[in-house]
Formats: C-alpha cells, structure tokens, sequence
C-alpha cells in the first residue's frame, strides 16, 4: 500500500478539487474528524442505545432507551447549523419520558428551559438556527413502525379490558386477523357465540315458549375473565386458532312472530364464527286442539311437539274432552341439536293433556324448560311453565346472562314466563306475549292466554364475542 504524507492538499488550476476516482470510496479514518464541509441535514446514528443522562454531539442521532427511567439528554452548545436527533428506543417515552434541555442560557423554540418527550414511539431532530430561536425542532414523528408480537385484528365494536381485547358482533360482519401472534397459544382466542332464539307458538292458551338459541363458549386461559358454566376449552374441537385471514361472522335472527292464529313458533337462526356453529332455538310447540267435556270429543289435530334446536321449544297443550284427567305430554323439543359437548341447550317443558290445558316453557342454556302446571280441576292454577334459565359469562368485561327460554301459557290469565337470560314472557294479558331481548339468543313468550288467541313472542338475535390477548 502506497502512503502520501502531507501537511495540504489544493488544485492546481481551476476552482474543483477532486480526490479519488469513480467507483473509489474516500474514508476518514477511525477516530479522524472533518470541517469546513457543513452539514447536509442528516446525523450519524449512534446505534448504541442511551439508557442513563449524556451530553449530545452535533452531528449525531441518539436511540434513547427508558425502560428502566426517565433520564435527561443534554444538548452541546450551539452554532449555526448543529444538529442532534433523537428517537425512543423501547417505546417507552410514554410510561418513562425523555427530558431535552438546552446548555446554559440556550433556547429550545425561543424558550430557554427543558422540553420533555412523552410520546410513545416519538423521534425528534433538532437544529440550531440562532439565539433567537436557539434549537428548533425540524422533524417530529410520533409513532414508529413496529411489528407487534402479539394477535392483531379488527372488526366489529371494538374494546378492551386490561391486556385483553374484545370484539362485539350484533350482527353479520368479518372479524379480520392481520397478524398472528408469534406465542402460539395466543392465537387460541376466547369466544361466544349465541344462536338466534326460537319465537313462541300462537293461539290460544295451551301455547309452548320458544327455545332458546345454542350457547358456545370457550376461555383461553390467557384471557382472564369468569367464563360461564359451559366453557369448552377442555375439548380441542372446540378451539379455534386463528392466522391472518378473514373470518365471516354469521349473527343470526330471533324467530319471527306468528299469529294470531294457532301455529307452531318459528324458530330462529344459526350463529356461526369459524368452525363453531351455535344452533337455533325451537320454535314453541302449538296448541293441539281436542274438546271440552259436554262437547263432542275430538281428537287432538296438531302436532304440539316444540322445535328442535339449540335449546327446544316448550310442548303446546291439548284439550283432553273429558274430566278430571289431567296428564302431562312428553312433547318438548329436544336440545343440543345437533349435539356438541359441552351442551349447547335443553329440552324445552312438556305440555299438559286436560280440560284446563297448558304449555311448557321454552329450553334454556342453562337448564330445560319448567313443565306446564296446574291440577286439572283448579283452572285458577293451570299456567304455562317457565323458560329455563340462561347462563352468565362475563366475556365482554361485565357479566351477562343470555340464552333464557321463553314462558309457556295456561288456560288461565296467570300464565308465568320464563325471563333468564333475555327470554320473553308467555301472553297473560294484551294481545302479544313477552318478545325476547335482542342479542341474547332469548325464546319467546308463547301467544296463548285469555281470549280467543294472540300474537306470539318473538326471539331475541343472537350475538358473536371474541376476545384475546393483544398485549
């Protein structure tokens, strides 16, 4: 290697001075230092994080790290065209800040005091223009991009509680993951999904409450919240992992009121997220016809058996044509259909067969429906049974209880509905018995009661809630 030494390099002739040739790199060596050149806007990064107070150097940029403290970057005196730029290491200038402070009687933006940096993610670039205005800020950031190592995703309302975060589906939408978490349990996310409940039948007394629509849940053990008493984690087909894609989200109607002719309820809709399917509530089983002793029987002409669903619809009753028997009827419609462990829905209430006939109450999450009651000679007493009651789940930060069937009726103005968990009243007074909550997955109220008929209550939609950890 060749080595010139002299004490000054200039040109000969013309006014350009060019040192190396196309392609050669002309470096200064370590430890060297220029002047004269000035300065093109830009620093030298120091790629060594700052973690405790320092002393700046015009010309260089600064990754500061706060993650254990707040500390103090001190600028060096000014001068025309000096430069320092700084940048938030950790994202961490939010919890522990950064604080600038000009030297002596310097000013940061006309001011002379100290300026503190708490934006998480913020880099600044300062320069000095003069003593006026001291150091002014030229460039200011206030976020960075940066990969997040947690699940990433949108759709529906969003929310949060503590690390965890929420999204709530009242009706159809996509619930979109951008990125997967890189800890693969993680990417098991917590859910509910709620099928749409059934409607109660319409008619006349003797009229089944609607079932209620299927109950899926499962609780990541990474998202904590009190889950209801039919969380699924423990079964793996019951898991869902998501990965960056676009999950359509299937929320589904409540069943649609009939009446006021005697028909059997509508059932409502499926709910669905991914490979989870929440099944529909059964329709409220109808009145069955028959005659009233003195009368010429009849035999019973409809079919009284409830929907089979989620959660079954409540049995219609029929009239018997002959006093004092008074039996019950094995005509609830069935639940958890189809099945799934753990169970989805019960069977909704049975009807009863008598002169004073009635109706049971609708399949709930939590348990079947109450049977239709009343002694077949008291007609003060001969009521509708209850829905079964839902269940509670605290998965959207505040406990719910969704998934309650729908009250039957009796021949009597007294007929008592089921109400746990959003599910409607079976008709005692008015023309229209209770209609569901929406969103709950609830049954409807059965139509029967006083008079000649009326409508039937109808079921409450469903709902899709899916919840993770997102940081």
């Amino acid at each position: 290697m060749s080595k010139i030494e002299v004490d000054a390099i200039d040109k000969q002739s013309g006014s350009t001075l060019t040192l190396g040739g196309s392609g050669t790199a002309v470096t200064l060596a370590c430890g060297a230092t220029q002047t004269g050149f000035g300065r093109t806007g830009t620093v030298d990064w120091d790629t060594t994080p700052k973690t405790a107070t320092f002393s700046a150097v015009s010309g260089n940029g600064y990754f500061c790290n706060t993650t254990s403290s707040a500390f103090t970057v001190n600028l060096p005196a000014g001068s025309a065209g000096a430069i320092v730029s700084l940048a938030d290491y950790a994202a961490t200038w939010q919890t522990n800040s950064l604080t600038v402070s000009p030297n002596g009687s310097e000013k940061i933006g006309s001011v002379n005091a100290d300026v503190t940096l708490n934006t998480e993610g913020q880099s600044v670039t300062f320069i000095y223009v003069d003593s006026t205005q001291g150091w002014i800020n030229t460039m200011d950031s206030t976020s960075n991009v940066r990969a997040s190592p947690f699940l990433v995703a949108s759709g529906g309302t969003e929310s949060t509680s503590g690390n965890c975060k929420i999204h709530i589906f009242t009706g159809p939408g996509t619930f979109t993951v951008s990125a997967a978490s890189i800890t693969a349990a993680e990417n098991i996310v917590s859910y509910m999904v709620v099928g749409g409940g059934g409607a109660g039948a319409s008619g006349p007394a003797g009229t089944g409450g609607g079932g209620a629509g299927g109950f899926r849940e499962i609780k990541s053990p990474l998202t904590p919240y009190t889950a209801s008493p039919l969380d699924g984690y423990p079964s793996a087909p019951n898991r869902v992992t998501v990965t960056a894609q676009a999950y359509p989200i299937t929320v589904g109607g409540g069943g649609a009121v009939s009446g006021p002719a005697a028909g059997s309820g509508n059932p409502g809709n499926n709910s669905t997220f991914s490979t989870i399917t929440a099944a529909l509530g059964g329709g409220g089983g109808r009145y069955g016809g028959g005659a009233h002793p003195g009368t010429v029987p009849a035999p019973v002409v409809n079919d009284t058996r409830g929907g089979n669903g989620g959660a079954g619809g409540g049995g219609g009753g029929t009239c018997s044509g002959s006093a004092p028997v008074s039996a019950l009827i094995d005509n609830g419609g069935l639940g958890n259909t189809p099945p799934v462990s753990p169970a989805q829905g019960f069977v909704g209430g049975k009807g009863r067969n008598g002169y004073y006939y009635s109706a049971g109450g609708g399949g709930g999450a939590g348990v079947q429906g109450t049977d239709a009651g009343g002694p077949n000679s008291d007609s003060t007493n001969s009521y509708g049974g209850a829905g079964g009651n839902g269940v509670t789940t605290s998965i959207t930060g505040s406990p719910t209880t969704r998934a309650g069937g729908g009250g039957g009726t009796g021949w009597t103005g007294n007929a008592s509905g089921g109400s746990g968990g959003g599910g409607g009243g079976g008709r005692t007074t008015g023309p229209t018995a209770g209609n569901a909550t929406v969103n709950t997955g609830g049954g409807g109220g059965g139509g029967g009661g006083p008079g000649p008929g009326g409508l039937s209550g109808g079921g409450g939609s469903g709902i899709v809630v899916i919840r993770y950890k997102f940081q």
